[in-house]
């Protein structure tokens, strides 16, 4: 005689969390607040400067045209030669800014993590006292100092002056990467030979690659969107960056609003294709940053 014994089924209870519901909701409004003004933004770059003006607007264009992006990307015509100026000087200005930045920054961290020297601790916050203000409050200084040098008007000015903000977060980013990689493992390599500039170069360099690309996008990200200072050191047209350049769509009796929303489009794709494409490196940047070894 076999016995079989069933379980009383039991129903699953769901339990519904109210609060989850709320953040869903509220992140649901976070992201339509940000993505209708770009969604409005690409489809008046594709009216026309009259359908662009109509009233009430028109959220789809009767008529879409890409006469727009063509103008601004037309080497041969006015708009796109300036246009196409602007952007190569603002990719320049970013990518030596982002460059050099990199190049002071991780061997400055660096020592702020592994070394320890009288004054270090000092020091280390001193180079972030310049966060604490506003980045406005050191326009005229600034000013006054790169016109001594004889650097207004070039690209050297936004150079430095972009280094000298982006400087103390990088090093304040990268010596909390630092910190988080195992010093056992550069002893190690110590222990079979390596100098310690080669346990740096050959296992602390490749561990701490998402931390450099994470910084070097912020780097970028503000001298590519930069506008305070290119404005007040810049007024040679040659030598303007995008940000500056694209008001030139604004005149005293009228505004190009299709041009210039085509314009501030093209600006942000750089930014957008960079991020997507460096995303793994920077959410691990993220992720391993927060985690102490």
């Amino acid at each position: 005689m076999s016995m079989v014994s069933t379980a009383p089924s039991r129903r699953r209870r769901v339990k519904i969390d109210p609060w989850r519901w709320v953040g869903r909701i509220f992140l649901l409004f976070l992201l339509t607040f940000t993505v209708l003004p770009m969604l409005w933004m690409v489809l008046t770059s594709i009216k026309s400067q009259f359908a662009a003006m109509q009233y009430p607007p028109q959220w789809w264009p009767a008529e879409p045209t890409l006469q727009n992006y063509a103008k601004l990307l037309d080497p041969n015509g006015s708009t796109g030669q300036e246009f196409l100026r602007y952007f190569w000087n603002s990719f320049y200005v970013s990518m030596v800014t982002t460059i050099l930045g990199v190049i002071v920054a991780v061997p400055a961290a660096y020592a702020f993590s592994r070394f320890t020297f009288p004054g270090r601790t000092f020091l280390f916050f001193s180079v972030l006292l310049r966060n604490m203000f506003p980045s406005v409050v050191f326009l005229m200084p600034l000013f006054l100092l790169m016109r001594w040098m004889g650097l207004v008007n070039t690209h050297g000015s936004l150079i430095l002056t972009y280094l000298t903000f982006g400087l103390p977060l990088s090093i304040w980013l990268l010596k909390g990467f630092f910190d988080n990689i195992p010093i056992q493992l550069e002893q190690a390599a110590r222990i079979d030979g390596a100098t310690r500039f080669q346990a740096f170069f050959f296992i602390v360099m490749p561990l701490s690659t998402p931390g450099i690309i994470a910084t070097s996008i912020f780097s970028f990200i503000g001298a590519w969107n930069e506008y305070v200072y290119a404005y007040t050191f810049l007024s040679k047209q040659d030598s303007m960056t995008l940000p500056v350049g694209i008001q030139r769509f604004f005149t005293e009796f009228a505004t190009d609003w299709p041009g210039l929303m085509a314009a501030t489009f093209l600006m942000s794709v750089p930014v957008v294709v960079l991020f997507l494409v460096l995303q793994k490196y920077f959410v691990r940047a993220l992720t391993e940053g927060a985690v102490k070894h």
